[in-house]
């Protein structure tokens, strides 16, 4: 398999976007990394440094809603690093309410950065690796695409069936190229996300998830569901489980 010596991650200043970075770069991995808050990853890239004085870290502020920002971004951290071998396309948020409660704002919000701007972000890699002939990308979807949800996930929910599904299209698209393209479900794992839900079966602590999702992420494979126990089983139950089973995980 190529080694992704050249990793971007976005929605890399907290939570799992964090923790993928600082497991690349005990894994020798040079990181390119933006979100909007940029004194935090000020704080992460110095935090890296110690871990691994022997990479590149380059560090960006960034708003994938500002999706012409996404593009200008990109396209910088490939100059700074010569090449990018594999674009994270993580940022995302989890704002919502049961639709029809008055909270339209928010479940736009999520609608918009969790899908539209996950859209900004993979036309952004995909040209730099069409231009290249190489690349890997990696969207991070949810356990939550694979069904409906209700409450505060019914939009969440959605917008990561949209996007897992957008990632397959992606596959198809360049099938049989040098480029990869791989979906990652994460399973319940603690996050700024999540950490005000009280019950959420299965949660692992970040550490323990973003070392799952890093190793799926390396193996390139189409799609994984991590950590592996129980999601590689417990996605296909989900799938056939009676809507008032579900209901009890949201």
């Amino acid at each position: 398999m190529t080694t992704r010596r050249n990793i971007l991650i976005t929605g890399a200043s907290s939570g799992l976007g964090k923790g993928m970075a600082i497991e690349f770069a005990k894994q020798g991995c040079n990181l390119a990394l933006c979100a909007r808050r940029f004194e935090n990853l000020e704080k992460l890239k110095d935090e890296l440094y110690s871990i691994n004085p022997n990479i590149d870290v380059y560090i960006r502020s960034l708003d994938v809603n500002d999706h012409d920002a996404v593009f200008e971004v990109f396209d910088a951290f490939k100059a700074d690093m010569g090449t990018l071998d594999r674009v994270i396309v993580n940022a995302g948020m989890g704002k919502g309410a049961s639709i029809g409660t008055g909270y339209f704002h928010a479940n736009k919000q999520t609608a918009v950065t969790n899908f539209v701007s996950a859209l900004a972000q993979c036309e952004a890699a995909m040209a730099i690796f069409r231009a290249q002939n190489s690349g890997h990308l990696v969207t991070i979807s949810s356990i939550s695409a694979v069904r409906g949800f209700r409450r505060a996930m019914t939009v969440y929910a959605a917008t990561k069936a949209g996007l897992t599904s957008m990632t397959e299209g992606i596959r198809m698209d360049v099938m049989n190229t040098p480029i990869n393209v791989t979906c990652i479900h994460p399973g319940f794992i603690r996050s700024e996300i999540n950490e005000k839900v009280e019950k959420v079966p299965f949660i692992v602590d970040t550490d323990v998830g973003c070392r799952a999702m890093v190793n799926a992420i390396n193996k390139e494979k189409a799609n994984a569901f991590v950590p592996s126990w129980p999601w590689a089983i417990l996605h296909w139950i989900m799938r056939i489980a009676p809507a008032s089973s579900i209901r009890k995980m949201s």
